[in-house]
């Protein structure tokens, strides 16, 4: 049988039982026999329960040959810009040190750049016991097809279990290239990672619907289970100056360093407030601004606080501001200890994106914004009125 599905004629009997169940109406009935239309059809068997004459075969999916027992140690990749690593590997580090010793297992960093030989005592530090350096001038920089194509070989060659990386805007156009190639089940915007005390699999929990609920994911016959998550959601590891580890180099052949894309020039971003993703005081600005010269009001007041200027996605949508500064469940989760939004009304987008600030801090002129819900300090008016005086009071306060 060649088909993933069959209906055996001399067996069906024309009940149309099977059409009643199928979910995804892949099933209609041609001469009094059941056909299956194998585009639509998910294999999900509900049709096979339903038939009381076993006229419908569906073939097993033939075993993966997976041995789960070949692969080891938790593996992080050490992300950095211009040999600078950044935070989220510190904070993968804490967490899969965490993993790593309920598993019995070693924490691996890896490493892919040019000239970063110098980083691996920093990853040894904060808890790597294994750092793997692929070193090549072709990693000089982010580029996702060279650098999948040579996690992707490692991961091939070294068998980690599980496989953790930043939801960075890095961090997502790499792993989920990774996690097709080889097979490998992917939870994307991870909060909380642990493993399961008796299957000893990776329980991997996120927000679902918006944020209105948290779903916990396994990945019970792949290898390796693969998670991206979400920066400032989990402790930074500390850096204990005795801990030993083991550097390996890697050797990565020619043709995996092939890439269709070359980099032509880099025009970096200018702006004189810091990445959002690292602040900790964000101011936002939303739809209520009304015109995008009016972000200068917001940015007047994140200069004083030496704050990060953030914005809501209707304000990103509009073109009044990059995208690298917006806030919520399609731009950056940020957890500042002060978030100052400034006309944004609150959708759950938006929320998911910031609720994690120890003090929120709203300003709108409709009472019943639902920000206000969330809102540690609410301040209903005109914030053109507000934000000015706000920044007024600030540096008076602040001696500017």
């Amino acid at each position: 049988m060649d088909e993933p599905i069959k209906v055996l004629s001399d067996k069906c009997v024309g009940c149309t039982l099977c059409v009643d169940t199928c979910p995804s109406n892949a099933i209609t009935m041609k001469d009094s026999v059941a056909v299956i239309d194998l585009n639509k059809c998910t294999l999900c068997g509900a049709c096979l329960e339903a038939c009381r004459f076993d006229a419908i075969v569906i073939r097993k999916k033939a075993d993966t040959g997976v041995d789960l027992a070949a692969y080891r140690n938790v593996w992080v990749f050490a992300e950095q810009i211009d040999g600078t690593l950044q935070s989220i590997t510190h904070e993968l580090l804490g967490k899969g040190r965490e993993l790593a010793n309920d598993l019995g297992m070693k924490l691996c960093a890896v490493l892919l750049g040019h000239n970063v030989g110098d980083k691996t005592a920093e990853l040894i530090r904060r808890g790597a016991d294994i750092v793997i350096v692929a070193d090549k001038p072709e990693l000089a920089y982010f580029q996702d097809e060279i650098y999948a194509a040579v996690l992707i070989d490692l991961i091939r060659k070294h068998k980690p279990s599980i496989m953790l990386c930043g939801a960075t805007t890095m961090g997502r156009s790499l792993v989920s290239r990774v996690a097709v190639a080889v097979h490998a089940g992917l939870t994307a915007d991870c909060t909380g990672l642990a493993i399961d005390p008796e299957t000893k699999t990776l329980l991997q929990t996120r927000p679902a619907f918006g944020g209105n609920i948290m779903a916990t994911i396994v990945t019970p016959n792949h290898r390796p289970q693969m998670a991206t998550v979400r920066h400032k959601v989990m402790k930074e590891a500390g850096v204990d100056p005795a801990h030993q580890g083991e550097t390996i180099v890697a050797e990565i052949a020619a043709a995996v360093l092939q890439s269709r894309a070359r980099r032509v020039k880099f025009v970096p971003e200018t702006g004189t407030t810091q990445n959002i993703a690292e602040a900790n005081i964000i101011v936002s600005g939303g739809r209520g601004l009304q015109d995008p010269a009016n972000f200068s009001i917001i940015r007047d007041l994140a200069q004083t606080l030496g704050a990060g200027v953030g914005a809501s996605r209707a304000a990103v949508d509009a073109g009044w501001i990059p995208y690298s500064q917006q806030v919520g469940q399609t731009g950056k989760t940020v957890c500042p200890k002060i978030y100052i939004a400034c006309g944004i009304s609150g959708q759950i987008q938006h929320l998911v994106g910031m609720s994690s600030a120890d003090i929120i801090v709203a300003i709108n002129k409709d009472p019943d914004a639902p920000i206000f819900k969330l809102a540690t300090y609410g301040l209903v008016g005109d914030l053109f009125k507000i934000v000015p005086l706000l920044t007024r009071e600030f540096k008076k306060a602040l001696g500017k």
